[in-house]
């Protein structure tokens, strides 16, 4: 599963559990990018349960939209990262050196309320 809604006027929450195929990775996709639709210096807010890596064609959607993908993220400045699995707070903060202007810090699940907080606090 992969929702995607707006919560205000820059800010993304988005769902994943389970393993994405290929037809929901471009469903997925697609919902990003209409869903950042005049988006500026947004957040998002991604809440991972019991996740699974997607499959080979998830992947291969996923590679083949990366320049529209690129568009995509330099909408936003920030995002919080719910996670109960330790592996996938740290790969996400890593993910952070890599896309210059997007800052990126994970939270246990529980500690949603914190993520917000961050989310809302102004930049360093």
């Amino acid at each position: 599963m992969f929702k995607v809604e707006r919560a205000g006027e820059n800010r993304l929450d988005i769902t994943i559990s389970g393993k994405l195929d290929s037809e929901e990775m471009k469903q997925a996709l697609d919902a990003l990018v209409t869903k950042s639709d005049g988006i500026e210096k947004g957040k998002m807010l991604f809440d991972i349960i019991e996740y699974k890596l997607p499959s080979i064609g998830a992947i291969g959607i996923e590679l083949s939209r990366l320049p529209s993908m690129l568009g995509f993220i330099r909408k936003f400045s920030k995002a919080a990262v719910l996670t109960d699995e330790d592996w996938i707070g740290k790969t996400s903060e890593m993910e952070a050196a890599l896309i210059p202007g997007l800052e990126i810090r994970a939270f246990s699940r529980s500690r949603k309320a914190d993520a917000k907080a961050w989310l809302n606090s102004d930049p360093v």
